[in-house]
């Protein structure tokens, strides 16, 4: 009876979960920067955009996020035209308004002011039928940070590699 009543639970959770359907994922930034915070933000779109990003085309590489006047805006990322769009087709680079709370808006804003801190985003993606991106207040990493963080996943993964070669000889042996 009780293991039911989990099986049910456990099936309405998988319902209400929502559907994500990523676009773009920008892992550039994971690289070149130490992720701080993260927000979720809405996105304003034209129609041909959204029928682009359906097909799985945009790019975030040199995206960043600026506030003006309170506002957050979204520049340099790639949205290619509609290819059966018309005369109202949408301009690839245009910069794109971030939807988000005002108090969100100003704490990203007095956080970016400091020093090596900048606002990028890191995924592009539908999140029930609504296009979404995730944004993060991050830290300019110094080339030797960057050699770092890739020495420590180097070493986690031979780790990995020697803890699952020793667990195979003795499920053998």
């Amino acid at each position: 009876m009780a293991k039911e009543k989990v099986k049910r639970k456990a099936a309405k959770a998988n319902e209400k979960a929502p559907a994500r359907k990523m676009v773009a994922q920008n892992k550039k930034a994971r690289h070149d920067y130490t992720i701080l915070d993260t927000y979720e933000c809405g996105l304003v779109l034209m129609g041909t955009e959204v029928k682009s990003l359906r097909l799985g085309r945009a790019s975030l590489v040199d995206g960043f996020v600026q506030i003006d006047r309170g506002e957050a805006w979204l520049h340099n990322i790639h949205v290619p035209e509609y290819v059966q769009g018309t005369w109202t087709n949408h301009s690839a680079t245009r910069k794109r308004k971030l939807l988000m709370h005002r108090a969100e808006i100003d704490k990203l804003e007095s956080k970016s002011q400091e020093t090596g801190h900048t606002i990028v985003p890191l995924s592009l993606y539908f999140k029930d039928s609504r296009v979404k991106v995730e944004i993060a207040l991050a830290k300019g990493k110094k080339e030797y940070d960057k050699r770092q963080t890739l020495r420590e996943k180097q070493d986690t993964r031979e780790t990995n590699r020697a803890i699952s070669a020793a667990r195979r000889r003795q499920g053998i042996a």
